[in-house]
């Protein structure tokens, strides 16, 4: 799609008891390329010409053009299938806030982190982030159903 994640060996996840634990953290770098954005307005049916027209952008804010807000959330989604806490886990929830542009060629590293956690019902809290370079571009919360261990 267009998207290269680069996913480090060993990657955390809460898959079994005692695993949950608030503090714990995993980080994916994701590169935005004309291809990723291409892409998300195929499958979304989001064509703003803010993402899209070269020409078009450079008249708005912007002065070019920007990634979907929401491809950039959801490389929160493929961090938290595939890391933490893993695979199994349901989205519940998620709470964005978008801070500044992401624009085609970005590295965006996207960052969660466990905040809360009820094993009782087995939910993790964690905070969402991304960024590019030392600015962060998205800053929020997701909610996530934890499989209970096999």
């Amino acid at each position: 799609m267009g998207a290269d994640a680069r996913v480090p060996r060993g990657a955390p996840r809460l898959s079994g008891a005692g695993d949950a634990e608030v503090g714990r953290r995993a980080e994916r770098t994701f590169h935005v390329d004309d291809g990723a954005i291409e892409a998300f307005a195929a499958v979304s049916g989001d064509r703003n010409p803010v993402h899209l027209d070269d020409a078009y952008a450079a008249t708005t804010r912007f002065g070019g053009r920007v990634a979907h807000g929401m491809l950039t959330a959801a490389y929160f989604s493929a961090l938290l299938a595939g890391e933490l806490p893993g695979p199994g886990s349901v989205y519940l929830g998620q709470r964005l806030r978008f801070t500044a542009p992401v624009r085609p060629g970005d590295d965006v590293r996207c960052e969660v982190a466990v905040t809360a956690w009820d094993g009782a019902r087995r939910r993790a809290t964690l905070s969402t982030r991304a960024w590019v370079g030392d600015r962060l571009v998205v800053d929020g919360e997701a909610t996530v159903l934890v499989p209970a261990p096999a």
